[in-house]
C-alpha cells in the first residue's frame, strides 16, 4: 500500500504539474487582456486551489486503499516493491532541485525588472508552491515507502505498509489544507495583512491634517493588492498627490483614492 500511496501521488503530481503550466501559459498570454480588470494575478491561485483540492482527493483515495489492506493483508513483493520505491524517490529529488532553481529565478527576475504583478514571485506564487508541495509530497510518500517496506521485509512488520499509507496521506492532507487557506484568501478578495494596512494608514494620516474615512484592500493575486481609499483634509490636494505618499514595496498595484475637504 505503501508504494500504491506513492504511485497515486506520482498520477497527482503529474495533473498538478500540467494545471500549473497551464495557468502560467494563460497567464502571460492574457497577460495585457482588459477583460481582467485587476491583471492575471488570480489564474495562478484558482489553478493553486484546483491542485489543493486534486491533491485532498488523492489523500481519501490512500486513507481508503490503506484501511482495506488493514482488514484484508495482501502479499507483498518486497523486492521489486522497494527498487520502484528508490527510483520514485530519486526522480522526487531531481525535481525539487528544478522546482527550487526555478523558483529563485523567478524571485531575482521579477527584481531585475521590477514587474508590479511578480512581487515577491518566488515565494508567493501558489502556482509555484502547489507544485512545489506536490513533490514534496512525492518525495515524502517514497520515504515512506521505502521504510514501509524494509520494515514489512527484514522485521516482518507487513502491517507497517498500511499504515505508512494513512500517514502518508494524513501529512498530504495538511499540506492542501495550507495551500487551499492560502489561495482561497485572494480568490475571496479577503483583506490584505495588517501590516499593509497599517504601513498605508500611517503613511496618509503623518501628512498635516489627513485622516483616512475608508480603507479596503484586499489580495488581487499573490502579494498583489488592490486598494481604496477615503481621505479626509482641510486642505485638499490631487488624489496623485497621496498616492506618492504610499510605501514602495507592499504590491499595490490598483489604487483608487478619494479626497474630500472637511472644516478646519
Amino acid at each position: 500500500m505503501a508504494l500504491l500511496a506513492d504511485g497515486l501521488h506520482m498520477a497527482s503530481h503529474a495533473s498538478a504539474l500540467t494545471i500549473s503550466a497551464f495557468a502560467y501559459y494563460f497567464t502571460r498570454r492574457h497577460a495585457r487582456d482588459a477583460r481582467f480588470n485587476f491583471g492575471t494575478g488570480k489564474i495562478n491561485s484558482l489553478a493553486a486551489f484546483a491542485s489543493a483540492t486534486l491533491l485532498a482527493g488523492f489523500a481519501l483515495i490512500m486513507v481508503w486503499e490503506s484501511s482495506v489492506r488493514l482488514l484484508s493483508p495482501v502479499r507483498i513483493e518486497f523486492g521489486q516493491a522497494i527498487l520502484v520505491a528508490v527510483l520514485g524517490l530519486a526522480v522526487n529529488g531531481v525535481c525539487l532541485l528544478i522546482l527550487k532553481d526555478d523558483g529563485h529565478e523567478h524571485a531575482h527576475d521579477a527584481d531585475d525588472h521590477h514587474e508590479p504583478h511578480g512581487h515577491d514571485h518566488g515565494r508567493t506564487d501558489h502556482n509555484l508552491w502547489s507544485a512545489y508541495l506536490h513533490v514534496m509530497a512525492d518525495a515524502l510518500t517514497s520515504v515512506l515507502a521505502i521504510l514501509a517496506l524494509l520494515a514489512g521485509r527484514y522485521m516482518g512488520l507487513a502491517w507497517m505498509d498500511p499504515l505508512m499509507g494513512v500517514l502518508g496521506a494524513a501529512l498530504v492532507t495538511r499540506w492542501a489544507w495550507q495551500l487551499l487557506r492560502a489561495s482561497s484568501r485572494v480568490l475571496l478578495d479577503m483583506q490584505a495583512p495588517e501590516t499593509v494596512k497599517k504601513a498605508i494608514r500611517e503613511r496618509i494620516e503623518s501628512a498635516d491634517g489627513c485622516r483616512l474615512s475608508d480603507l479596503h484592500v484586499w489580495s488581487v493575486g499573490p502579494a498583489i493588492y488592490a486598494a481604496e481609499i477615503g481621505v479626509v483634509t482641510a486642505a485638499p490636494k490631487e488624489p496623485d498627490h497621496y498616492r506618492k505618499l504610499l510605501p514602495s514595496g507592499l504590491g499595490l498595484v490598483h489604487v483608487t483614492v478619494e479626497v474630500a475637504r472637511c472644516e478646519p
